[in-house]
């Protein structure tokens, strides 16, 4: 290709919608081991507007500002979630990719094993997608030129449904349980539902009045007001109890809500949109054996399970709403409202 320089959108530093900046950057030149990607669709996260805000802290200084891992080197072009098209390959890669629909693993890990952690992610430890071109390892693209997925749904699988299967996962939820799902009209909370349901469980989904039907739509079975007697909400669906608690919320949900997992549950958390600092009764986890798991997006191995389903057409991405890549600050200012249903994306 001969293009050399693209439309994109960085972050300048951290802070409100003002550090979103267009402009016109170098298309980036594929290394060695790895691709070239034309960007057709990048799908918003939470972790677009934390690192912007610089809101994760670190560890010993919880009120520093700082990126997923900490310091951000600005300008970043934000976007973990890319699908789109193979333009160019760097050297050492099969110049047979070219062409192909591909949908990029963001996560950066710290190893090559099929069990790798993720110790950094694109758009935040290396440029995103939040551009009309993306460089990315050849390693972790992954061809998706037949499945029935649009481009908009490939996009809104990396981070939110990768996530949603990698707390499954660490959590071992088997077919028969009863499951409770925090936050589960977000992107995370929607791919919690259909994959617990898909694997068999029992679905419990805490949403908000105006987004009951559609969480109902995505699979639950039984969908619960947050705005109400939440306690006694999840008494009334699950009287024994309930196995597992997939939460993207924490804050006053963990102390409220602990007490009614079975002995010998599972507690997985992921996110913390309720709040970080909490306080719970210990004695409730230890006297009745629940473990607590922290769950950060997901393995090579959790990927490539996604990846398959996808190409199955075993998934059905709700898209909430399509932006052009210059109305990138109003696509994060609607995905802070949280008035939505699924995903946003843009559409470089």
């Amino acid at each position: 290709m001969t293009q050399r320089t693209m439309r994109a959108v960085r972050i300048t530093g951290h802070g409100g919608l003002e550090v979103l900046e267009p402009a016109e950057a170098p298309v980036p030149v594929p290394r060695a081991g790895e691709v070239l990607v034309q960007v057709s669709a990048v799908a918003l996260n939470n972790t677009d507007l934390w690192t912007r805000e610089g809101s994760y802290g670190l560890p010993g200084d919880p009120g520093a500002l700082a990126g997923w891992r900490g310091p951000v080197d600005f300008p970043r072009i934000q976007g973990a979630d890319v699908a789109g098209r193979i333009a160019a390959v760097g050297p050492g890669v099969s110049p047979d990719l070219v062409g192909r629909r591909v949908v990029v693993d963001p996560a950066l890990y710290d190893g090559v094993g099929p069990d790798a952690n993720p110790l950094g992610l694109m758009g935040s430890e290396r440029d995103g997608g939040y551009a009309e071109y993306v460089t990315a390892p050849a390693a972790r693209v992954h061809d998706m030129t037949a499945s029935p997925l649009s481009d908009d749904q490939l996009a809104a699988l990396p981070t939110a449904y990768g996530t949603a299967l990698g707390m499954i996962e660490r959590a071992r939820l088997a077919p028969g349980e009863t499951a409770l799902v925090s936050g589960a009209s977000g992107g995370v909370g929607l791919a919690l539902v259909q994959i617990a349901r898909a694997r068999g469980a029992t679905v419990l989904a805490i949403s908000s009045g105006a987004k009951l039907d559609a969480v109902h739509d995505a699979g639950a079975h039984t969908v619960l007001d947050r705005a109400g007697d939440l306690p006694g909400q999840v008494r009334a669906a699950a009287p024994d109890g309930v196995d597992i608690v997939l939460d993207v919320v924490a804050g006053d949900l963990v102390p409220a809500l602990l007490p009614l997992v079975r002995e010998g549950g599972r507690w997985t958390v992921a996110g913390a949109l309720g709040g970080h600092d909490i306080n719970i009764d210990i004695r409730r986890l230890y006297l009745h054996n629940i473990t607590l798991i922290g769950s950060s997006m997901h393995t090579p191995t959790h990927f490539r399970h996604l990846m398959d389903m996808a190409a199955n057409g075993d998934l059905n991405p709700v898209i909430a709403a399509a932006y052009p890549l210059d109305q990138a600050a109003a696509a994060q200012a609607a995905l802070a409202q949280r008035t939505h249903v699924g995903k946003i994306v843009l559409r470089p």
